[in-house]
């Protein structure tokens, strides 16, 4: 396959390429636009002009340097063997082309699409997304040979994308109602995809009937559809095998398929919980769950919300801690689609364990929490610390609030206080820093022999 007519290099060598802001030249959809989306929809043939590339709206050589905007890309198939359920699977791909492109970066998917032009490549020639259509068009007819016509259109126009993205987000929302209903228990083969692993190498996404890929983009019909067309690709069938854990989601195919393709470093995965071998995280999940130390209990925080969660820390803090493909206890990347699912969290109590959720996303999954719940879990406008989820939740008597009762009751009986410490009075808080965690220590008593400062090189 040919690119010599595209001004900068193509190969899979710049996938995970990162392009920081400082040497971005524009940047298409991401966090600072509510706008975005990518679709693949299937189309008659007779609909489908091959290698027709439109540019609605600025095209990249009319776009000031460092501007944000609004962004769509809608690609059209068409082919005798292809079907409607596919799309979601050549959808998913996008993400893996582009970023063959050297200086083009792309992250995430759906309606949460993040793009960015590094002003290098810009500088060598790539100013149009006519080269980026090309690349697009090439590459799906040389790795899904079954489309026989192609057409790839790139909306820029902000009027124009947030009317497509409406139409986008009734699409994804039918595609996601397709899977529900259907268990885990009742399916054979479970589906895993290391599309990924150019961000994160020992990420392996386990995707089930009730458990959706971590960036919301793949079912587990969409896996199955992938695994047909093509065999050999980033998205393959786990044979399920014994299950050892039914709570926790865990399974003798999972582990040894798990094992082999991170390299050896992840040898269990439990599908159910945010503990233990949870399931590790890439950097393309549509939320994360993170556990509060302070209530017992775990937050969710989403990629669009844009203030503080209420332990303080944005999503960025906390994706940084849980992306990686590493199995880190109670940060777990998640898709919108697995908190509708009864298996959501199972293992940690599920919903009756959640006890803050920004009212966006609560808003999207409200259906599916237990009515009883729903006016249990506050969200930013409710609380804003942790001192105010506390005292929330003990007001509307949250479920984990039972937790905390039995958590005392379990506690040994306190030890008599030594004579010097009766004297002295309360022991002081000692407060650290670890790891970007603040760790403090009430009532501590510290012995050290010797202490050691070094000055980190």
């Amino acid at each position: 396959m040919s690119f010599e007519d595209i001004p900068v290099d193509v190969g899979i060598i710049y996938e995970g390429e990162r392009i920081r802001w400082k040497d971005t030249f524009v940047e298409l959809g991401g966090p600072r636009v509510e706008h975005k989306f990518e679709l693949v929809r299937v189309r008659p043939l007779d609909q489908v002009e091959n290698g027709k590339i439109t540019i609605i709206g600025p095209d990249l050589k009319d776009m000031e340097p460092k501007s944000t905007h609004p962004f769509g890309i809608l690609v059209e198939v068409a082919g005798k063997e292809l079907e409607e359920e596919m799309e979601g699977v050549f959808e998913r791909r996008i993400h893996e082309f582009i970023n063959y492109i050297q200086g083009f970066m792309h992250l995430n998917q759906r309606y949460d699409i993040h793009l960015r032009l590094s002003m290098a490549s810009f500088k060598k020639g790539l100013n149009s997304f006519e080269y980026v259509g090309k690349v697009l068009i090439r590459l799906y007819k040389s790795e899904i040979p079954i489309i026989e016509k192609i057409q790839v259109t790139f909306i820029t126009d902000p009027e124009k994308v947030k009317e497509l993205y409406q139409e986008a987000l009734k699409i994804y929302e039918a595609r996601d109602a397709r899977i529900r209903g259907m268990k885990d228990e009742d399916v054979d083969v479970f589906y895993g995809c290391t599309l990924c692993q150019s961000f994160a190498p020992t990420h392996v996404c386990v995707i089930t009937p009730q458990r959706y890929a971590n960036c919301g983009a793949i079912s587990w019909l969409d896996g199955r559809a992938a695994s047909r067309v093509d065999p050999k690709g980033p998205i393959f069938v786990i044979e399920k095998g014994k299950c050892l854990d039914p709570i926790k989601g865990e399974y003798e195919g999972v582990n040894k398929v798990v094992k082999e393709k991170s390299g050896g470093v992840i040898e269990r995965v439990w599908l159910y919980t945010a503990f233990g071998y949870e399931h590790t995280s890439c950097g393309c999940f549509e939320a994360v769950a993170f556990y509060i130390p302070e209530v017992d209990g775990l937050g969710i925080i989403d990629r669009d919300f844009k203030g503080k969660a209420v332990n303080g820390l944005t999503f960025s803090a906390i994706a940084d801690i849980t992306a990686g493909g590493t199995q880190v206890d109670g940060f777990h990347g998640i898709s919108i689609e697995y908190m509708r699912s009864p298996k959501f969290l199972q293992a940690d109590g599920g919903w009756s364990r959640i006890v803050w959720v920004p009212k966006r996303v609560k808003e999207k999954v409200k259906d599916f929490i237990p009515p009883e719940l729903v006016d249990k879990i506050p969200t930013e406008e409710d609380v804003s610390n942790v001192e105010e989820l506390k005292e929330f939740l003990k007001r509307v008597g949250h479920p984990v609030v039972e937790r905390w009762k039995a958590m005392e009751e379990a506690k040994p009986p306190e030890e008599e206080k030594p004579a010097e410490e009766a004297a002295l009075g309360p022991l002081p808080t000692v407060t650290a820093t670890v790891g970007g965690f603040r760790v403090i220590f009430e009532n501590a008593r510290i012995y050290a022999d010797r202490v050691i400062i070094k000055r980190i090189k």
